[in-house]
């Protein structure tokens, strides 16, 4: 009997140290379990934020490489086809261009660029660009948008790169080196011969002639240079006759695009310039006085 109760014993030992042994073991591969998973989470976690955050760049760096590799093949067939090589840069010519959709424009602005691209034989986009900018440059400053017009019209008969024997330069026929620190804000003189940065300028300068002068007329006499002259040349009345007819047209009135403008005056004694196509307008520096009477004079002799 004493054998048997200690043998059952040992067994009734042995069952309770195993089944502790397997809880033990149970638990632990649970436990275990439990951290590989919420790991597993974590990996998953991160792949995705990591994902999320790379996507645009891996998408901005695809559409660069095809754009690339498109612009390779493009190049590649110019090449066989003997046509010139195109910059990176080309494909976006278009936003660089002074270019407006007449058809965008209000009704007075439409009708104005219309009539100019017809009567100065000009592009129409063109045209209605500068036509826009003049509106909106014009109500900035206190100018009637006609007289802007009349004034490039004149002066360069909507040329970009007109030049005179003078060096007066672009649409308004600026002297650039009288007037180089006014196109410091864009760059330098080289900005003469964008067509906006020239309009914008020149009304700068044609804004401070008006109000030196005291009137429209007046002031288109400083500007071309004649403010101390008897005679200006004409230059006035056909800036003055070409605003007139712009008005008309911006009122919807009929003007003939071939109507003739005031011929120039002849000049009445030989101190007088006679007048220029294009004139070296916006040349005038506006002294204070009493200065400007030998600015003037100087002015003068450097047109002849």
């Amino acid at each position: 009997m004493t054998v048997r109760h200690s043998l059952s014993a040992i067994g009734s030992a042995c069952s309770r140290a195993f089944g502790t042994f397997a809880r033990d073991v149970a638990a632990g591969m649970l436990e275990v379990s439990h951290n590989s998973l919420a790991m597993l989470g974590l990996v998953v976690v991160a792949g995705v934020l990591v994902f999320s955050t790379a996507r645009h760049e891996l998408r901005a760096g695809a559409e660069q490489h095809v754009l690339d590799w498109l612009l390779a093949r493009q190049e590649a067939r110019d090449t066989e086809q003997g046509v010139l090589p195109r910059d990176a840069t080309a494909v976006h010519a278009v936003t660089r261009a002074t270019a407006a959709d007449p058809a965008s424009l209000p009704r007075q602005q439409a009708s104005v660029a219309n009539w100019l691209s017809r009567r100065y034989r000009v592009a129409p986009e063109p045209i209605s660009r500068l036509v826009q900018e003049a509106w909106t440059v014009g109500v900035r400053v206190g100018l009637d948008p006609t007289l802007i017009l009349a004034v490039m019209a004149v002066e360069s008969s909507f040329n970009p790169f007109a030049q005179s024997p003078v060096g007066a330069q672009g649409l308004m026929q600026v002297l650039t080196r009288l007037h180089d620190e006014k196109y410091e804000p864009y760059g330098g003189v080289k900005a003469a011969f964008d067509p906006v940065t020239n309009l914008r300028v020149g009304v700068q300068v044609l804004k401070e002639c008006i109000a030196r002068a005291g009137g429209v007329e007046a002031g288109l006499r400083y500007y071309v240079g004649a403010a101390n002259l008897p005679d200006d040349g004409g230059y006035a009345a056909k800036v003055l006759a070409e605003q007139s007819n712009l008005r008309r047209v911006a009122e919807g009135k009929m003007v003939a695009v071939n109507s003739a403008l005031p011929s120039p005056s002849p000049s009445p004694s030989p101190s007088v310039p006679a007048p220029r196509e294009p004139s070296a307008a916006a040349d005038v520096v506006l002294p204070e006085a009493p200065a400007a009477a030998d600015a003037a004079e100087e002015h003068v002799a450097l047109l002849r």
